[in-house]
């Protein structure tokens, strides 16, 4: 909390009474703001026993500091110091507050020290998301690799699904990036293009279509097709394709993993739609057919909730932010 007149932090702490002092007419409870340095001060005077080395050792003027004990006990309603001329001595209330004080300047040093390390990538999370069956051009596993290497405080978490679940994961700050295909990229959601490949007709090394070029959609529309099941892979790119032309396919084997994709167009048992740079890994197991223009394109992007801060944000979170620039400098 914020102390709007001071313009200095506050630490809200709870004082027992039976602890302190139990004043007639309150209650045993009373909930106090009182600012971190005026504990810093307490502790200082209460382990020097003296104000003006006190004052030495928060580097406050003599008359500052006493102003703040004295704010401290009003804020308490306690006294906290016996003063005399020659000594200063904790009350029973400060001898109390004492231990309380110092917990509290403790836990507030540790969680600076937290938050300096999350921001230093000295620790933290990364919490990453993708589809299934990434194209060759990008190695997620060797990026990973580097990211541990660099940061290895840092814990990096990787969940697979499909595309609708991961954005939805992106929404709500479960996944800080997300690997996916995307046509258009909803309003909250920022998406930075990897790369655009070309879908192939992948079918089997003896098929009709293997080493064709040029070969429109409608030639396709009676071959039994293995496609991913709704919302999983290239399956949403694929639907699209036919729609915008006006043409229905028959879909033979719908799957959810790659290489059941893969070994039944293997096999003969349907053609698929996948992105080329995986049907040329795949050969001569595989053949592959060009289709004709315009292209399908499988644009493959980084998805991300973008600070809202600055003219062109990236993520919120620094291991998110260090995570893309070992993604662009490994283009």
């Amino acid at each position: 909390m914020f102390d709007m007149q001071r313009g200095e932090p506050l630490l809200i702490i709870q004082i027992e009474y039976s602890d302190l002092i139990k004043p007639s007419n309150r209650s045993i409870y009373r909930t106090e703001a009182v600012d971190i340095r005026q504990l810093q001060h307490f502790v200082a005077v209460a382990e020097e026993k003296h104000f003006t080395r006190a004052a030495q050792r928060v580097n406050i003027v003599q008359s500052a500091l006493s102003n703040s004990i004295r704010l401290l006990e009003e804020e308490l309603d306690a006294k906290l110091f016996v003063r005399s001329t020659r000594q200063v001595r904790l009350t029973d209330a400060g001898r109390i507050l004492l231990d309380k004080a110092k917990a509290a300047l403790e836990s507030i040093r540790d969680a600076r020290e937290a938050v300096a390390a999350v921001r230093n990538l000295e620790r933290g999370t990364l919490s990453i998301g993708t589809v299934q069956s990434l194209p060759a051009f990008l190695d997620l596993p060797s990026l990973i690799e580097r990211f541990h290497a660099e940061y290895p405080g840092v814990e990096v978490r990787l969940r697979q699904g499909s595309a609708t679940e991961l954005i939805e994961r992106v929404r709500s700050g479960r996944l800080d990036l997300a690997f996916l295909p995307m046509s258009e990229s909803p309003a909250d959601i920022k998406a930075d293009m990897i790369a655009c490949e070309a879908l192939v007709v992948a079918c089997a090394p003896n098929h009709p279509l293997a080493g064709a070029s040029n070969v429109p959609l409608a030639v396709l529309k009676d071959e039994p097709f293995v496609d991913f099941e709704p919302d999983w892979g290239t399956r949403k790119l694929v639907d699209q394709g036919f729609f915008g032309v006006g043409i229905s396919r028959r879909i033979a084997f719908e799957v959810s993993d790659l290489e059941t994709l893969l070994e039944l167009v293997k096999r003969g048992m349907g053609i698929a739609l996948i992105p080329e740079a995986i049907a040329e890994a795949r050969q001569p197991l595989l053949g592959i057919a060009q289709l004709a223009e315009p292209e399908i394109c499988w644009e493959l992007v980084v998805a991300y909730v973008a600070a809202e801060d600055g003219d062109d944000p990236g993520p919120p979170d620094n291991a998110a932010r260090a995570f893309l620039s070992l993604l662009n400098n490994s283009k």
